[in-house]
């Protein structure tokens, strides 16, 4: 799916619905509040910032507290219905929650919004080259810092860093 079509309002409640049979086949429950982070979202088609979604939380549950907000992305985390990504310090809802495979997560580092691709092969490189550092990937995901259509076509600063090694 684009990034740029916004998902019908059926699409959200049916993804919701989808949340809410992953969790029920788990034994695990979507509370109120954890269903409204992740609707907030899924409505969002980019990432939030912590800070964003208890504000956007405020307005349908004022007494909403940041460590409430937490221990929902943390749930919704766990149970792979949302992304962490630390490009952006921000979530994401996971656009294919139901089990497509993807294992690279592309975030436009300007906008926020993410696109979600699978290649076995370049995972398989990437392990490959990492395992010759002696280290071990510690997710499953890579995050890759880029620049969506849109924010390309804005004039301004691209978020990008060189380095010189």
């Amino acid at each position: 799916m684009s990034s740029s079509r916004r998902p019908r309002s059926d699409s959200v409640a049916a993804r919701l619905q989808v949340a809410e049979t992953l969790c029920a086949e788990r034994g695990r429950r979507l509370t109120p509040i954890r269903r409204k982070v992740l609707e907030l979202l899924l409505r969002q088609q980019r990432s939030l910032k912590a800070y964003e979604l208890l504000e956007e939380m405020r307005a349908v549950h004022p007494g909403a507290a940041p460590p409430t907000v937490y221990r929902a992305l943390d749930f919704l985390v766990e149970e792979g219905l949302i992304h962490r990504l630390d490009a952006v310090n921000a979530w994401s809802a996971c656009q294919h929650a139901e089990g497509q495979p993807h294992d690279l997560l592309v975030v436009c580092t300007c906008c926020g919004t993410v696109a979600e691709l699978s290649d076995p092969e370049i995972n398989r490189m990437l392990a490959e080259r990492i395992s010759h550092t002696g280290y071990v990937p510690a997710t499953h995901e890579t995050e890759i810092r880029a620049l969506c259509p849109q924010c390309q076509q804005q004039p301004h600063e691209h978020h990008f860093h060189a380095h010189s090694h």
